[in-house]
This record gives C-alpha cells, structure tokens and sequence, in this order.
C-alpha cells in the first residue's frame, strides 16, 4: 500500500484541507493525526458557548469517527508526534515509525503562558481547544466572578459571552486600549464603552502577579496594588504559532513554520498551513486565510501546483454589545487615519497618499458599510 497524505491537526486547518482533498482525490490514504480527542467543531464558537448556553459537547459538530468514515481516512486521537525525520519521510509516534507521502503541519498555536505566583494559579484556564472550554466550564459552574486576562480581540470576546452567561467579569490587560494591536484607538473605545455598558469592568495597565486562594474564592493581586476578588480566571494573553517539532525537524522557522505561496516548507513534501504557518512572512491567526490556504494546498497535493493568495481579509469580532468589523492596513503600508462617527457607532479609515483605502475598523451602526469599503482595498497577498 502507498505511504499517506499525513495531516498533523484536526483543527479548522487541518479537517478543511482533508474536505479539500477528498473533493478532489478519493483514493489516496489518508491519515490525521491529533492529540485531542478529535472532534470537529469550530474554533471561533469557543466565545460563544455561554451566551448560547451550549456545554463542549453543544459546541463540537462531528465525534472522529464520522469524520474518518466522511473523508474516507485514519483519525488517530490523543496522539503524540515524537519527532519528524525528513530524510526518510516518516514521523515518530514512541517507537512507531509513520511513513508518508506528503506531510501537512496544522497543529496550530499554542497559549501564552506567564508565570503567575500564589497557591490559585492552578484556576487560571486558557482556552484554545474543546477541551480547554470544557474543563473552564466545569470550573466556572456554580461560580459568578471571572477575572479574564488580556484585553485582545478573544479577552473581549470571552468579556461580551460571559457577561451573556450571567458572569460578573473584569479585564486585566498591560496596555492602554482593548485590541491594542488591531484597533484604531477610537474603535478601541467604542468597543471597551460597550462592554462596560453591560458590566465589565477594566483595568488597563497593571498585570496579575499573585493569585490567592481564600474562603470564599480567590483575590487576583495587580502589579498597581489592586486586589480583585473573584472565583475563576480565564487566560487570553495571545497565541504562539507551535514551531518546536517543526524546528527540530530542521525545518525553517520564524514567527511560525515558514512556508512559501505553495506552503511548502524548506523541507520536500512538508507543507504547513492554519496558525503555525508563516505564508509568505505573514501570520495570520484567522479562519479567511485559512480557508484560502485549505483550498490551494488541496490542489497542490493532488497534482496541480496553486500558489495561494489573499484577497481582503476582514476580521469580525464577537462583541455583540458592539458589533466590530476590523481590517488592518497591510504589513509595511503607510497610510492616514480619518475617524467619523461617534458613540458606539465609529468609522475609521486608513487612506494611503495616493488615496487607496488601506484598511478601516467599524463599530456599531457602521459595520453596515464594510461591502461596500471591502471592494476599495487591496489583496494581502496578490
């Protein structure tokens, strides 16, 4: 029998390539492998889940089973890779040696972690999986105050669902604004006055150094002196693209594993797409590009090289208290901010010297506009 087409990750990356793929070849084994459990679910529902009121099992859409048995391929779950030998083409799983085909890396980003004093660091839940929501969940059952850390797009994402939850929640975020990295200040505002409208609380500037078990909870001691009370934490402090493996290998790395437009990594029949993936020195821990990819690296596979490409990319933000629609000028573009509207209904704009809309961010009323401002900006990668 033919090595596989070997797909590490069974996130929205590496599911949508196998989608891909199948559409376009049928025979081929194929083989995932992950170390969760495998289910299917959608990554971006994880900070909808309390405002649904939906548990992990409401949120996941398909057991591996199904999806083994709908892309005709082997779902290894909970499963470890140990290391990657390029040479030979095959990967390790203990003393297991798996050959392959073409190897796919699309096991994503991981969790920044920080070091956090005191006996409760152990209630601090980052959640970037389904299991990761499901043991936050059991957490916080029967709790009321949570102390979310970061105030980035999924802090205040988390903030809006959990306020929707019935939550008390605060922000403790080490920067001046919400989304200090994607949002124009005036955005930044609006979102952050709409969260607060509903009961969040913030505290930009401080960041949480010592976490302390007490009777009736836990207090949460801040940099600036501050001691919040509250019962659980849920950490939001930013994503790191996985790279050890792939850097093990030998394989070319950078932010994430570097790959070209094909997504081809340094290494012959190693491809990468999704959050570990640098394409073409860009990093975008995003669903739109990762369904580009999905689509080409599928054609690529079965025999007809695409390179990929990006067209405007918008992010929609889950703030529902302030809808957000954010697309961030292109990397190295210089351009002039412009900012109409006020309240929660702000329009900011990015125009280039010559004119060119380089990129804008909506808040309230004005996301009503961003189909008819995403025809006047460029590709992110043309």
């Amino acid at each position: 029998m033919s090595a596989p087409v070997v797909i590490i990750g069974t996130g929205l990356a590496g599911y949508n390539l196998a989608r891909e793929f199948r559409k376009l070849d049928s025979e081929t084994p194929l083989l995932l492998i992950t170390a969760d459990d495998g289910r299917s679910y959608s990554k971006p529902m994880l900070s909808t889940g309390f405002g649904k009121n939906k548990d992990a099992d409401g949120l996941s859409m398909a057991e591996p089973g199904a999806m083994a048995e709908q892309l005709k391929a082997e779902v290894r779950t909970h499963t470890r890779i140990s290391g990657i030998d390029a040479g030979h083409k095959r990967l390790w799983i203990g003393e297991e040696a798996v050959p392959y085909r073409d190897l796919i890396l699309a096991w994503g980003a991981e969790t920044v972690r920080v070091p956090i004093e005191g006996d409760g660091a152990e209630l601090v839940f980052p959640i970037n999986d389904l299991e990761g929501y499901a043991r936050f969940r059991a957490a916080a059952t029967g709790k009321r105050r949570v102390l979310v850390l970061g105030a980035g797009l999924i802090g205040c994402e988390f903030a809006n669902d959990l306020i929707l939850g019935g939550y008390e929640v605060q922000l403790v975020a080490p920067c001046e604004q919400v989304m200090p990295m994607l949002l124009h200040p005036a955005a930044a505002a609006a979102v952050q006055a709409g969260l607060e409208g509903i009961g969040a609380k913030f505290h930009l500037g401080p960041v949480l150094t010592r976490l302390e078990k007490v009777v009736d909870g836990l207090e949460a001691h801040l940099s600036d002196g501050q001691i919040i009370p509250c019962d659980v934490v849920v950490s939001a402090i930013g994503l790191r693209p996985r790279i050890d493996l792939a850097a093990a290998a030998g394989v070319q790395i950078n932010r994430g594993v570097m790959v070209d437009r094909y997504l081809k990594t340094s290494h012959a029949n190693i491809y990468a797409l999704g959050d570990c993936a640098e394409v073409d020195g860009l990093n975008l821990l995003y669903v739109m590009p990762l369904m580009s990819c999905a689509r080409a690296l599928a054609q690529t596979l079965t025999g007809n090289p695409t390179a990929v490409s990006y067209g405007p990319m918008p992010i929609t933000v889950k703030t529902p208290v302030c809808p957000l629609v954010v697309s961030p000028p292109p990397r190295g573009s210089e351009g002039v901010w412009s900012v109409e509207g006020q309240g929660a209904d702000v329009k900011a704009l990015c125009h280039g010297a010559d004119g060119q809309l380089l990129g804008y961010a909506l808040t309230g009323g004005a996301v009503m506009e961003k189909l008819a401002l995403n025809k006047q900006l460029p590709p992110l990668l043309a």
